[in-house]
């Protein structure tokens, strides 16, 4: 995966543009993209392979190899992890003697198993090889591997598909593309043309047989793999990496070897699913996709890194993406000696609490009907939406917007089961009348089971102007409107960034039933050097500008007054916001627009 540092800034958000058209979510690592996922090559065999995968729902992502030595520290900086080889600069000589160091004797396959599954998880993607050429199984291959290169001289990937299997998890194998060791990888196609030991006569077509060879001991000596995780890490730029690493052989020679087996979309080919990275997709979608994240801002071990993620954010995330029809593979970094960082622990075990409650809500999931809803998500099975309420109402009272289907039943999907009256209310909308208090502090699932497939009222408002007559229209409300700007979170986030192009443009519909005059707020921010995008707000006929003042990095928020709209009678409104200049590389990370009611 990608770590950038500030120098790299401007690629963060410029190499999406130059991949293959036919990738069109993110560079691997590099938070990049689109909502739109990967168009699936659906063959015949598709829906069968793919069936578990839309079920399953949540899975462990796992970074580890010798990188997990230097644990995120070389020579000044402490920034560093799964990429420290060519952050740090470090020729393949110099690299090679964290293999001598790397001993994992804490290493328990049936832990790291047994924790996943306690989270809910239902599989496990772990690192066979990643972008520094070390192979973390025995390979016949090349004598760079954990069990010929290490004290360790054990596959902890025989143990671990031993592992899964026994505890019913399915296993997949994550494998890089780009190799910084291995001699016959061409530098030019690395990133940043970095190779630990560069060959003026390297052949990439020996490294692709060298490549076809890995995958074929992967997928022949470890049983049933769920997945072939495949990652360039922003590799091969400018350059046709499906035809040079001839991706559909790669592809035929998995479905030939396991027929079962699934690939995701990074090698430069349409696949099976689309891998977007670090971000939640603003909308739901009908193609199949895997949002990658980390639990901390590493996905290789760091021993500084302690800025560990939630359980609310964990639980809430998931409950977003099973709700657009996506799958959650979270992220772990294990420590060299083998085991899983403590913060990692607690917070995947307070998931599982959760996930014992509510899993149904979860798994076997499709797509909610609701384009956004005010007080949380929804995830449907035939007959039923689960409603996910992160927003408990404080007046008993929980209102469905747009909901047409008649509701046979109403209940609480926790230990009570305890049933719920179902009203009526504004435009013949359902009411479910709830407890006073929450049930979950974090994600309260209440279950209605409907007639018919779900019906809902495209025109339904999901915001509603508040008690005392704010209307906040917040980021992960928006509608978003293009090719680049999309809805982010985590890492001190949630705003809309990533908005490369000036043609993108963001919405809101929201319902007013206290009119008058409005002064419009709008929060931001903007990284250093990258300032002075001038945009439009419009709204209730009006038209605000603004421009975007350097706030620092993408972050920092602030807030600047635009000006004040009169709105004269309640009904249904639209606010936008389009940029009409960007100077920078991106318009801002616009984080809500706020209406304020004006005391005359």
């Amino acid at each position: 995966m990608y770590r950038l540092n500030q120098a790299n800034r401007v690629l963060r958000y410029l190499s999406g543009r130059i991949l293959l058209a036919s990738i069109i979510f993110s560079l691997p690592g590099l938070s990049i993209g689109t909502e739109k996922p990967t168009a699936s090559a659906k063959d015949a065999g598709y829906e069968k392979r793919t069936e578990w995968f839309r079920q399953d729902k949540f899975g462990m992502f796992i970074h580890w190899g010798i990188y997990s030595v230097p644990a995120g520290e070389w020579k000044n900086g402490k920034d560093h992890a799964e990429w420290i080889m060519l952050t740090g600069n470090i020729p393949s000589p110099e690299y090679e003697k964290f293999a001598g160091r790397f001993n994992p004797v804490k290493f328990n396959a049936r832990e790291w198993v047994k924790l996943a599954k306690d989270a809910g998880m239902k599989y496990i993607v772990i690192t066979s090889k990643h972008h520094d050429g070390f192979s973390m199984y025995d390979s016949s291959l090349t004598n760079y591997d954990i069990v010929e290169a290490t004290p360790f001289k054990r596959d902890p990937m025989k143990e671990l598909e031993a592992a899964c299997k026994e505890a019913g998890l399915k296993f997949c194998f994550y494998y890089s593309v780009v190799d910084w060791h291995y001699p016959e990888f061409p530098a030019k196609y690395c990133q940043n043309g970095f190779h630990g030991a560069p060959n003026p006569n390297a052949d990439l077509e020996k490294y692709v047989t060298y490549m076809k060879g890995q995958v074929k001991e992967l997928l022949t000596n470890y049983g049933p793999i769920g997945i072939m995780w495949f990652d360039g890490g922003g590799s091969f730029s400018n350059a046709p990496m499906a035809q040079l690493i001839h991706a559909q052989e790669i592809i035929e020679l998995i479905h030939k070897l396991q027929p079962m087996c699934i690939v995701n979309d990074r090698l430069g080919l349409p696949a099976d699913y689309g891998t977007p990275e670090q971000f939640i997709p603003g909308q739901a979608s009908k193609n199949l996709f895997e949002v990658c994240m980390t639990l901390n801002n590493h996905w290789g071990y760091n021993k500084y890194d302690d800025n560990w993620k939630s359980p609310e954010t964990i639980i809430r995330n998931l409950a977003d993406i099973a709700g657009k029809g996506g799958n959650y593979l979270l992220n772990v970094g294990p420590t060299a000696e083998g085991t899983i960082p403590e913060g990692s622990v607690k917070t995947l075990r307070e998931v599982g609490k959760w996930m014992t409650k509510y899993g149904e809500s979860i798994y076997e999931t499709t797509t909610g009907p609701f384009r956004k809803l005010p007080w949380g998500r929804c995830t449907t099975k035939p007959g039923k939406l689960y409603l996910h309420v992160f927003d408990w109402p404080t007046n008993g009272k929980l209102t469905v917007p747009g909901l047409k289907n008649k509701i046979t039943k109403a209940y609480l999907l926790d230990d009570s089961k305890a049933k719920l009256h179902v009203g009526q209310g504004d435009n013949s909308e359902p009411v479910i009348s709830i407890p006073q208090t929450a049930p979950d502090a974090i994600d309260s699932v209440v279950v209605l089971e409907i007639e018919g497939k779900p019906e809902v009222e495209v025109t339904a408002s999901s915001v509603q102007q508040m008690e005392d007559g704010k209307i906040l229209l917040k980021a992960a409300d928006a509608t978003i409107h293009g090719d680049t700007a999309q809805y982010e979170s985590g890492g001190g986030k949630d705003n809309i960034g990533f908005w490369t192009n000036s043609n993108d443009f963001v919405e809101w519909n929201f319902k007013v039933s206290r009119p008058g005059g409005f002064s419009v707020t709008i929060a931001f921010a903007c990284e250093q050097g990258t300032g002075g995008s001038e945009y439009t707000v419009a709204v209730a006929g009006k038209d605000l500008s603004g421009k975007v003042r350097e706030t620092g990095d993408w972050t920092t928020f602030v807030t600047d007054e635009l000006g004040v709209v009169e709105i004269p009678n309640a009904g249904q409104y639209t606010l936008t916001v389009k940029p009409r200049t960007m100077p920078g590389y991106a318009v801002m990370n616009l984080k809500a627009i706020t209406l304020v009611p004006v005391r005359k």
